[in-house]
């Protein structure tokens, strides 16, 4: 029978003896470690050591998982801040209890001005996809532990986190992210649907999250867990035999049948119908009520805490620094370039060459240096692969082997490249493209319109034409070109076009917008052009405003609040600076800002946008939202259009310089971008800087959303806007993740569609930007109001890198084209994980005299780090502290030990080393030195082993003298 009470501490450092394969409780199986004569030699060279430190508690309260998962990861955030920013000999001040300010402390002033917009928004896609497992896997037992369904929830947990690990090594995060959120819920599902409070445990599960140990104890399907509950309002319905012998057991839950096997409990609540059987009520803890309200707050704690050991683990595997970016804590923007390789492409390429290295060079160390690069080249039929790197002098490495070859017709694969790039860039990107011909790849203008919508990447073309390209006149030349001013507007981007002589001045805009904290303030585009004025607000914390116009002979008036006029004539003017090249016009405005309502008039002949950015930490970001209903209703995210006939409904952020509280938020429309309609929409304070809108009346084209407002801390008033256009459709294209892919293997992906609109026949076109092939059905009948189910089959190659992300986007058209709609998923690659042990990091000695003085002492430690006979050791890190650590490896008995050291001054008192094998099994030492004339003495079973073996053999020395 399994004790129930285990230590809740994850796999630390395992102080224990070389004979020993588990501690003294049974509760830590490892591999087993033969170290003899290295690691005796070594202990007895030592003399003081002192225990390992417990995994810290989390949880102050909370009733959903999202005020759970909340608490866990800003917890967690707080301790890898801190341990970063001492570990560069910095102090960890916040200077107050606000999102923002937290970033600050953990980024440091040298980053200027800093956003918390890309840390929410990887915080709401962890909260979205934890709330959607109650609508996608409603009826699924093991996602919420219902039915007794320990081990495949434990599966789901084990697996899901495994992914999590593999996505992270290569560098996915958005995937990853995705699948933190639908593990983090079953998790936590576990301790509110499950006796493991009532069984009287004050620890989370370890077996949950290990996945080298097993749940055992489960009470079989014959036996009976509960008494019966007339009133379902039960303090505790559990059978006392479950108790006494601690039988793991849980709710049974019925949303389509009330049978449920004899004898056993029921999930409980309105929806459960099951529960009406007897034995009648529920052991249910999710929500507090009189009867269960100790039990609940116990859960919530629980549950809180398992997330917050779950959580470490991922850190341990990933690294700080790539903990922290899969938080969406960055320094700066991302700088992506997607580079034309053809043979005509050699002057754009030394351009391209010359401006990222001169953001490189210029940016490094300051506060605008981008947190990551990203490169893919494209040719003809060749394109890729994406280059990615937090390293600059890796990509200015990768940037020079670019020259240009190949191509001889005139178009290009230059969507497949730009798929890459917004496949593998983070988020809200701003992405570059260099070329001078249009796109060969047109058939892929679809999904690159679902990946800009889903991602909310903007997209800039920097067109040089070519000879040849400008001698072309068939139709097909013609709409790429337009295709790429249909692309930039769609995603909130710019066409810049211009003379392979002018380039290198109109890549000043990339420099503009690599930055921190950029805000877009105003976008319009007009065509046919028409003489229009446009006003848009500047407000006190905005820095860096810079309007771009892009078009043909056309003039511009700017009017500040004050009454002052700049014409398009003026070069250098009272406002702002103007420059022109091709068709781009940029005006920067001067410093000190004026704050007020500005205003630009434009007088066209042609078609023309007109974008207004800024750096500024106020800001927001938001998605569509639907809400759906089941026992746990909440709202869902729209990952396509939002559907015609129905309220358009947003989740909306907002953040700020102290935090959301200073910014007072009055208005948010959907406005047409190329029109002139705006739709108000009505606003309903949620908390913590969260809004739901909803708009009754949305515009019929394609709309952004515009947000007006007051920020408290300077009394202005100010304005921003989305980019990226979206427009409503009758077709809905729905499908859910629910497992990871296996190399070789092929994978089955449900999908369903379904119209509002007119019924027919749909075709479909599915793409992935991995080119695994696919297997589905072009084309399906609809009748208007029935959803249609279909599949999609993928086969990823044998040779798959586990933790690869795979992009699917799955569209449907309607007859004509007149509707259409997308559902993008991103699937995650992972080969079978055959190690499921983690390596062991053995502390074996400590020297040093640290005093209360400590600015003259220092202390070592020395460990032994083995992996046994399992993968291998991938990464030794200092996950805590701020000393140096060296390593030797050394084989013995046939298992390579590596032998480290860790130096530190007596003021860095704290390590953590953490261990990561090949399969992203952690283990962990953590020690801490006592300023007190010295270290305190606590030795080890091993040492004492070692001790105890010498001081035999010198007594047998001393009695054979007798």
């Amino acid at each position: 029978m399994l004790n129930l009470q285990v230590s809740s501490t994850f796999p630390m450092c395992r102080l224990k003896s070389s004979f020993s394969t588990e501690d003294i409780h049974g509760r830590i199986p490892i591999k087993r470690m033969e170290m003899r004569s290295v690691v005796c030699g070594v202990a007895l060279l030592v003399m003081l050591l002192s225990g390992v430190q417990a995994f810290l508690p989390g949880g102050n309260g909370g009733n959903t998982h999202v005020t759970i998962t909340e608490n866990a990861l800003m917890k967690k955030m707080s301790e890898v801040c801190k341990a970063v920013v001492e570990s560069e000999g910095r102090e960890f001040k916040p200077t107050g209890s606000s999102v923002e300010e937290l970033l600050r402390a953990c980024l440091g002033s040298a980053t200027g001005q800093v956003s918390a917009a890309k840390f929410h928004e990887a915080l709401n896609q962890i909260y979205m996809e934890n709330s959607l497992v109650d609508r996608d896997f409603m009826a699924s037992n093991p996602h919420h532990f219902n039915s007794e369904s320990f081990n495949g929830g434990r599966t789901l947990i084990t697996q899901g986190t495994a992914a999590i690990k593999a996505n992270i090594r290569k560098g996915s995060f958005q995937a990853a992210r995705e699948t933190l959120g639908r593990v983090l819920h079953t998790l936590q599902d576990f301790y509110s649907h499950s006796n493991w409070v009532e069984l009287g445990n004050k620890k989370p599960y370890p077996a949950l999250i290990r996945p080298d140990l097993t749940i055992s104890n489960i009470a079989d399907v014959y036996t009976p867990t509960c008494s019966d509950c007339a009133s379902g309002t039960c303090p505790n319905q559990l059978q006392p035999f479950i108790l006494s012998r601690k039988k793991l057991t849980s709710g049974y839950m019925g949303l389509f049948s009330a049978n449920k096997p004899k004898g056993k409990c029921s999930h409980g609540g309105a929806a459960d119908l099951s529960s009406t059987q007897n034995p009648r009520g529920g052991i249910s803890k999710d929500e507090r009520r009189a009867h269960n309200a100790d039990l609940h707050n116990t859960a919530v704690s629980l549950a809180t805490e398992a997330s917050l050991e779950l959580l470490e683990d991922i850190r341990g595997a990933a690294g700080n620094k790539d903990y922290l970016r899969l938080m969406g804590i960055t320094r700066s923007a991302v700088l992506c370039f997607v580079i034309d390789t053809t043979g005509s492409m050699a002057d754009d390429i030394a351009e391209a060459k010359r401006v990222s290295y001169s953001i490189i060079d210029s940016k490094k160390g300051t506060q605008d240096e981008p947190s990551e690069y990203i490169l893919v080249p494209f040719n003809d039929p060749a394109f890729g692969p994406l280059i990615r790197t937090a390293d600059p002098d890796v990509m200015k490495a990768e940037i020079s082997k670019l020259g240009a070859n190949g191509g001889g017709d005139v178009p290009e694969m230059c969507l497949s490249g730009l798929q890459l790039a917004l496949t593998g860039a983070p988020a809200s990107s701003l992405i570059y493209v260099f070329t001078d011909a249009p796109a060969k790849d047109t058939h892929l203008e679809k999904n690159i319109n679902a990946l800009t919508h889903r991602t909310k990447s903007a997209v800039y073309y920097l067109l040089t034409p070519s000879k040849r390209s400008a001698r072309s006149v068939s139709p097909q030349v013609r709409s790429g070109f337009q295709l790429y001013y249909d692309l930039a507007l769609a995603s909130g981007g710019q066409v810049i076009k211009v003379s392979k002589a002018d380039l290198p001045r109109a890549t000043d805009i990339i420099i503009d917008t690599s930055t921190s904290a950029l805000v877009t303030i105003l976008q319009k585009a007009r065509d046919p052009g028409s003489v229009e004025s446009f006003p848009f607000l500047l407000d006190a914390s905005l820095s860096s405003v810079t309007v771009y116009i892009t078009g043909d002979s056309l003039k511009f008036t700017l009017h500040s609040p004050s009454g002052v006029s700049q014409s398009d004539s003026a070069g250098k003017g009272s406002l702002a600076v103007i420059q022109t090249v091709g068709n781009l016009w940029r005006v920067q405005l001067n410093s000190p800002l004026e704050t007020g309502l500005w205003n630009i008039s434009i007088v066209p002949t042609q078609a023309y946008t007109i974008k207004v950015t800024g750096q500024s930490v106020n800001t927001f970001i938001y998605n569509f939202v639907e809400d759906f209903k089941g026992p746990h209703p909440g709202y869902a995210v729209i990952y396509g259009r939002p559907q015609k006939g129905l309220p358009a409904k947003l989740l909306l952020t907002v953040t700020g310089q102290k935090g959301a509280e200073t910014l007072k938020v009055q208005e948010v429309a959907l406005v047409e971008v190329s029109g002139s309609r705006l739709a108000d929409g009505v606003i309903q304070e949620m908390g913590g800087g969260n809004f739901l809108v909803t708009v009754s009346e949305v515009p019929e084209g394609e709309f952004v959303v515009m947000m007006k407002g007051e920020d408290v801390a300077t009394s202005s008033r100010f304005q921003r806007q989305s980019t990226t256009l979206t427009s409503l459709s009758n077709v809905i294209v729905t499908a859910t993740v629910n497992s990871t892919l296996l190399p070789g293997e092929d994978f089955i992906q449900p999908f369903t569609v379904k119209t509002s609109g007119t019924g027919g026949t749909y075709t479909i076109t599915i793409g992935n930007d991995r080119n695994i092939p696919l297997t589905y059905n072009t084309k399906l009948n609809l009748v208007s109001g029935v959803s249609t189910e279909s599949t999609v089959i993928l086969k990823p190659p044998a040779n798959t890198a586990s933790g690869t992300d795979v992009t699917l986007t799955i569209a449907a058209e309607g007859p004509g084209g007149a509707d259409s709609n997308y559902a993008v998923l991103r699937l995650s690659v992972l080969a079978k994980v055959t190690d499921l042990t983690p390596p062991v990091c053995e502390i074996v000695g400590v020297s040093g005299i640290c005093l209360s003085s400590c600015t003259n002492y220092t202390w070592e430690l020395s460990v032994n780090i083995t992996d046994g006979n399992g993968s291998g050791i991938e990464d030794i890190s200092v996950q805590q502290g701020r000393g140096n650590f060296s390593q030797e490896a050394v084989v013995d008995g046939g298992i390579t030990v590596v032998m480290g050291r860790y130096s530190a001054s007596c003021c860095a008192p704290d390590v953590t080393l953490s261990v990561v094998d090949k399969e992203g099994n952690v283990g962990k030492c953590s020690y801490s030195v006592q300023n007190r004339g010295g270290v305190s003495l606590s030795l080890s079973l091993l040492l004492w082993a070692c001790l105890l073996l010498s001081a035999l053999n010198t007594m047998q020395d001393v009695l054979l003298l007798f």
